[in-house]
């Protein structure tokens, strides 16, 4: 089922390096991102454009390995070797480049990074106590915010910062629009369209044009829901998707359970609904301290292994296989991702005793050598959970 709004955005997709650099060369600044911790509100308010950095591609890894362990997380090997290969654009246009300390892999891996490019690491806590954590992290804000005034030549108002934020949630609201489709049944969109949707409009310079791509698509899939019309078969189980981000080169799970029948209908990572799941109302009268300290907040939240404890991710599992009616849960994580890893035995008990919900986990990395071992598992599991292999509907 072809969908002329995904179609565009891959097109658009295609024109962003150049579009990346005909703002360069009108004077935009770049500041670059690997996680959805970095505010890209600081950025935007500064008078740069945020884009997100790769780090989901197979063919990046080869040369991290050599500088890197071989057991690390391939989403950190896959980040380095962009960088080592000269083959992210967007690394390459990146004025600045914001990292965090999400897990020790990555903040190892940003100081070889920083020996290459202008880089300033969040300290990120470890967990998110409103009392401690939460100034504390506060404080990395307005020790971004310095420091993007002071590389930049800019400065940051509470002005700017307010429009920022309006920005960055109406973006977050059309992704959002186009992810709660998948709550009718049977759903509009396969798995693999919401990672594309994600993923691509993720890197794009102008969001005004993401946001209006991201509407259209919505308008479209809330046409075919009220036709009742779906790419999976009506009957196919309906399965939400959590645990590590995935991206356009680390989708291969995502794409087995399209080929296997299934329903991907939630993506409850950080390409998904981790990114879009908390939106600012700022007074217009709110200081800078204030919407600096009301950014902090909403990025702490954020459900990710990292904290210590987690709770929020148990929350976040409990709302969203409920909204989106669904019938099994797949827990992805990466091999030598600790964190998901151990969190993993949590998540497999509380589906199983809290929402009464079959679960798989599945472990594995960026390359295509474990393929077909992973269909089968799927396969297997669906026919467990009592539908089986159902393929395509033929709409």
């Amino acid at each position: 089922m072809t969908l002329s709004g995904i179609e565009k955005v891959g097109q658009a997709f295609e024109t962003n390096v150049l579009d990346l650099t005909q703002a360069k060369e009108a004077g935009r600044k770049v500041v670059g991102s690997y996680c959805i911790y970095s505010p890209g509100e600081l950025a935007l308010a500064a008078g740069a454009i945020p884009v997100s950095l790769c780090g989901t591609r197979q063919d990046a890894i080869p040369a991290a390995e050599a500088v890197l362990p071989r057991t690390l997380c391939p989403l950190i090997k896959s980040s380095y070797g962009f960088l080592l290969n000269d083959s992210c654009s967007y690394l390459a246009a990146s004025d600045l480049v914001i990292a965090d300390t999400t897990c020790d892999g990555k903040k190892k891996m940003f100081e070889l990074l920083g020996q290459a490019k202008n880089l300033i690491v969040l300290q990120l806590p470890q967990n998110q106590d409103q009392k401690e954590a939460l100034p504390y992290w506060t404080r990395q804000f307005h020790i971004l915010a310095e420091r993007l005034e002071k590389d930049l030549g800019a400065v940051i108002t509470a002005e700017n910062l307010r429009a920022a934020i309006r920005l960055m949630d109406r973006e977050r609201l059309a992704l959002k629009r186009v992810m709660d489709t998948a709550k009718h049944a049977p759903s509009p969109v396969t798995g693999m369209q919401l990672v594309e949707l994600a993923f691509k409009t993720s890197f794009f310079p102008d969001k005004e044009k993401g946001i209006a791509l991201l509407t259209e698509v919505a308008e479209e899939l809330e046409a075919l829901a009220a036709r009742g019309e779906a790419p999976a078969a009506k009957d196919a189980p309906r399965v939400l998707v959590t645990g590590v981000p995935v991206g356009m080169g680390s989708h291969k799970v995502i794409k087995l359970l399209d080929e296997c029948g299934a329903s991907v209908v939630c993506l409850d990572n950080c390409i998904g609904y981790k990114k879009i799941r908390v939106n600012i109302d700022p007074a217009p009268g709110d200081s800078r301290d204030e919407l600096l300290a009301a950014l902090a907040k909403r990025y702490l939240d954020i459900p990710c292994s990292v904290m210590s404890p987690n709770p929020f991710r148990y929350e976040a599992l409990a709302r969203l296989t409920k909204e989106f009616s669904a019938e099994a849960v797949v827990d992805l994580t990466w091999q030598g991702c600790h964190t998901y890893s151990v969190e993993a035995f949590s998540v497999k008990k509380f589906v199983a005793e809290e929402l009464g919900l079959p679960s798989l986990h599945l472990e594995t990395d960026y390359s295509t050598s474990d393929t077909e071992q992973l269909r089968v598992r799927l396969e297997a599991f669906l026919e467990m959970i009592g539908r089986g292999k159902s393929g395509p509907a033929s709409a």
